[in-house]
């Protein structure tokens, strides 16, 4: 892989979410958990060996914040006095559990705890430690604290040791220093390398579909969005194949306005009469754009209708704007609406004079620049061999496909997807995890059918991909 792709590595402050997907990630890509807690362990034990204390006390929580403690307590048993409180029979993660019985076989002193008398016994420990560490609870917790550790959290903050949190410090604790693993989540804290491969987060992956956010059980109809598809004309199937990608990648309600009727009983079809989309649609157009949460444009429009996108576009809260759509000028959302671009290397020739070429690092470059020249809050998603998706600060790649995926119609597939997802997440991730989960459906399809394969192949395979079912394994 091309070293220079290193500049598109985010820095700074990393939102918990983004920190799961990239963890899942790195371990796709094979360093697997025990691995990754390892690393944050010793990292922590190096930041408190520059106290040198004479002894140390580890508070761990049930789950891998906590196994990070058992790994620095493992290491630091030769420096220090080492004692370690964790909830008793509640350690609940196999990478924790694992770490928890390697200290068995360690000089450190275990200290099962179970409700607030447990605590209150070992407060001598408090008072007479010279580093504590918070390693109760990470990114995941939720929530007001739970005895034990409402008790664990009280007693440090009595205590005059110096505190150091793992990754974010647990509720009711004032640290001293906080160590974030991979990339700190609060500002102020202390970095901790941990080996995560560069490609786990500029790459998308398996990762990426945690941060697609779940249904609630109570949701009623229409809460996993409304999609408006507007296309079709010279082109009958292809509004159709994004409609119903829509559908398979979550939305609840699809409509399609297009000139074309096709039986479809999943989706519910708004006829244009006419041969093509023309201004005379307009008011009807804005009016079912209003009842939209996300809009698709310009799946097999044709070439006489792009000024109603144009002056359509200002009515939409979030649109992704593909094939047709893609012509200057280019449609822009009013306000402060969002938008995705998914041009394929002519089309993006067309609206920006630049054809891409080069290495990946010098596409990236210059799609990042056209990017941010667009408006705000746009993304575009070249389409290619390896995909690049920029808002024109962030660049993330995309590898999944096939070479069976130049078939008609796959292109149609993907902007359904994003618009599903562009329901429920930003453009930029929406764009990110509707290239990853369109080239696995795309993936899968290929194994099936090789060369063969259809852009309808690809619609039955998308829930899986969303499942984890299927994924972009790449050599």
């Amino acid at each position: 892989m091309n070293g220079d792709l290193i500049e598109f590595e985010e820095t700074g402050i990393i939102k918990p979410g983004r920190m799961r997907a990239v963890d899942r990630n790195a371990m796709h890509l094979g360093v697997d958990g025990l691995r990754l807690m390892e690393s944050a362990g010793f990292g922590l034990a190096g930041v408190v060996r520059r106290y040198s204390p004479d002894l140390v006390l580890v508070l761990c929580g049930s789950g891998n914040n906590g196994g990070d403690g058992f790994v620095a307590a493992r290491h630091l048993q030769r420096d220090s006095e080492v004692h370690v409180i964790y909830p008793e029979d509640r350690v609940k993660t196999p990478d924790a559990i694992a770490n928890l019985r390697l200290l068995g076989h360690c000089s450190v002193t275990l200290h099962p705890v179970s409700c607030p008398d447990d605590v209150s016994g070992l407060s001598g420990l408090y008072e007479n430690a010279d580093v504590i560490i918070d390693a109760i609870l990470g990114t995941g917790a939720r929530g007001d604290l739970r005895e034990p550790y409402a008790s664990m959290a009280k007693a440090v903050s009595l205590s005059g040791a110096t505190v150091i949190s793992a990754d974010i410090p647990t509720q009711g604790i004032t640290p001293d220093v906080v160590c974030g693993f991979h990339r700190p989540k609060l500002h102020g804290s202390e970095r901790i390398d941990i080996g995560i491969p560069l490609e786990a987060e500029i790459f998308t992956g398996p990762g990426d579909l945690t941060m697609i956010p779940a249904k609630d059980s109570a949701a009623h109809k229409g809460a996993g969005g409304r999609v408006l598809v507007i296309g079709g004309g010279p082109y009958q199937g292809a509004p159709y194949l994004a409609g119903m990608a829509a559908l398979r990648a979550g939305a609840d309600i699809v409509r399609v306005a297009s000139p074309v009727v096709m039986p479809c009983p999943d989706i519910i079809v708004e006829e244009l009469e006419g041969p093509c989309i023309s201004e005379s649609h307009l008011e009807d157009i804005i009016r079912l754009i209003e009842d939209s949460d996300a809009v698709v444009c310009g799946c097999g429009l044709g070439d006489k209708s792009h000024d109603v996108i144009v002056k359509a576009a200002p009515f939409m809260k979030k649109a992704v704007f593909d094939a047709d759509a893609l012509r200057k000028p280019l449609p822009v959302p009013g306000g402060i609406g969002e938008a995705i671009y998914t041009p394929h290397a002519g089309e993006l020739e067309r609206i920006s004079g630049y054809r891409p070429e080069g290495t990946l690092y010098d596409r990236a470059k210059a799609v990042s620049n056209i990017a941010g020249n667009i408006a705000k809050h746009s993304t575009v998603l070249l389409k290619g061999g390896t995909d690049i998706i920029t808002d024109g600060s962030r660049v993330r790649f995309n590898r999944t496909g096939h070479s069976g995926m130049t078939v008609g119609g796959t292109g149609d597939v993907l902007a359904g997807v994003c618009g599903a997802l562009l329901c429920k997440l930003p453009a930029f991730e929406a764009a990110c995890i509707g290239a990853y989960i369109n080239g696995c459906a795309g993936m899968a399809a290929g194994e099936a059918a090789g060369d063969g394969m259809v852009a309808t192949d690809l619609l039955e395979r998308i829930p899986s991909v969303i499942l984890g079912d299927i994924t972009g394994d790449i050599e």
